[in-house]
């Protein structure tokens, strides 16, 4: 009680103090004790609530409100053969247009509007992927046009084998390449990982989508944290996380990808702090560049994920020993797991935002005059790209705020999202609630790193 009330007075005689703005993140150069101690402190009260609450207000948290009925012709695959066709364009400009990666719209497309925004989307408000996937649409043309269905069976023995192993290759794409952002290295990736897939769709049908390919798989599962859903043929609204609990458990395959999520987004942030560099030995104010590091990135890369996974796995394992409940392990993962999903997402959101309001208008620029030909298409006149916002008090209170709050609604959104799930592993609340201390424990600790993340100093 001495704790929380010294809490609660840091909080009550909070004021104001002056960050500095740094790339993908403001670091403070302060002492950020308080603000991380105040995050973990909401995350830890967040357990004590739970603890004391009736078992039924978690689940009441989560009742979606039904709007109306869906109805309407679908006309995803037209949609989808659009975007498709666009992204062949893309691919065609990234090959033979402008170098300079903040000039050609490919880069910025991919990695800006895609990567940070869309993907934000689809885990904030709705799942649009299923209207926008560049495959689906191509290949119902091509069963159309041969009239033959896909001519074999995606074997049940790879499950989600062949998209985790996509995933883990995208995100060493991603930091360790030495150019990811160069337009004709990233369109010659592009362009074969939609034939490559849009072929094994053709071959094994949607199942191809469901399991092999990374990216519908990741759309697909932070539709599940989206606000916005169907539920009963209904368009329903609700908190997020609402649909996890409204649907039956993934597949354990499903499981150890939404755990490569978080484990991913966790080392994108630390790849780059000075701690992580003092570890290879390198002096981050004179960093050798991205070559030097590639190995190293991707060991790194590797252990998080097994890093993850294990001490997941670990504490699922002794919250079932605590609350005295045996040989439901594998049941347990697949509950448990996805609800860490709404971590993953806000440290997306944390990580990528002032990236975002900074690239975001090369892209629209980029989009304005695809072919840096002097073009206007989008009527932007003589503007320019400014970063002016990030040395102002107002916008950098914001922006920080906006960040730090991502992370800790994430985490305090996965425990209570846990707490319900546990109510349907183990009879009782106190049962359920003694199977999910390990991994509150687990939770805590993660609230701490990714807000210590967020304030880390950063070497390139």
């Amino acid at each position: 009680m001495r704790f929380l009330w010294i809490v609660a007075m840091l909080l009550l005689g909070a004021g104001q103090v002056q960050a500095h703005a740094g790339d993908q993140g403001f670091v403070l150069l302060l002492p950020t004790d308080f603000y991380i101690w105040s995050g973990v402190a909401s995350v830890a009260l967040t357990v004590v609530l739970l603890a004391v609450l009736p078992d039924r207000a978690g689940a009441a948290l989560f009742r979606p409100l039904h709007l109306w009925r869906w109805q309407g012709k679908d006309a995803r695959h037209w949609i989808s053969g659009a975007v498709a066709l666009a992204l062949i364009v893309l691919v065609g400009v990234g090959l033979y247009g402008s170098r300079d990666p903040l000039v050609n719209p490919l880069p910025l497309v991919i990695w800006t509007l895609w990567w940070v925004m869309l993907v934000t989307l689809q885990g904030l408000v709705m799942d649009h992927w299923r209207w926008i996937n560049p495959f689906t649409g191509p290949a119902a043309l091509l069963s159309y046009l041969t009239g033959e269905r896909a001519p074999l069976r995606y074997p049940r023995v790879l499950g989600y084998g062949p998209g985790m192993v996509g995933f883990v290759a995208f995100a060493g794409f991603l930091l360790a390449d030495i150019a990811p952002s160069d337009p004709a290295r990233l369109a010659v990736v592009i362009g074969l990982y939609w034939l490559i897939n849009l072929a094994g769709l053709c071959l094994f049908g949607p199942r191809w989508l469901l399991s092999a390919e990374c990216v519908t798989i990741l759309m697909r599962m932070f539709a599940r944290m989206a606000v916005l859903g169907r539920h009963h043929g209904r368009l329903a609204l609700g908190l997020p996380g609402w649909q996890l609990l409204a649907r039956r458990p993934m597949p354990m395959g499903g499981a150890i990808f939404a755990l490569l999520l978080l484990a991913v987004g966790s080392f994108d942030g630390l790849n780059e702090t000075f701690f992580w560099l003092g570890i290879l030995g390198l002096n981050p104010l004179e960093f050798p560049g991205r070559s030097a590091v590639v190995g190293p990135t991707l060991v790194g890369l590797g252990l998080s994920v097994v890093a993850l996974v294990l001490i997941f796995v670990a504490s699922t394992w002794l919250g079932l020993r605590v609350a005295g409940v045996r040989g439901r392990l594998t049941l347990a993962v697949r509950l448990f797991a996805p609800a860490i999903l709404p971590i993953a997402l806000g440290y997306h959101i944390a990580h990528y935002l002032t990236s975002f309001l900074v690239e975001g208008q090369y892209a629209l620029a980029a989009l304005s005059d695809p072919l840096n030909s002097g073009a206007d298409l989008l009527g932007l006149g003589q503007y320019s790209v400014t970063t002016g916002f990030m040395f102002q008090p107002g916008p950098v209170k914001v922006i920080w705020l906006t960040q730090a709050g991502a992370v800790v609604i994430g985490h305090v959104i996965a425990i209570v999202l846990a707490h319900v799930l546990a109510l349907r592993l183990v009879q009782g609340g106190r049962g359920a609630m003694l199977s999910q201390l390990p991994l509150a424990v687990f939770m805590v600790a993660y609230t701490f790193f990714g807000l210590w993340l967020l304030a880390a100093p950063r070497g390139f």
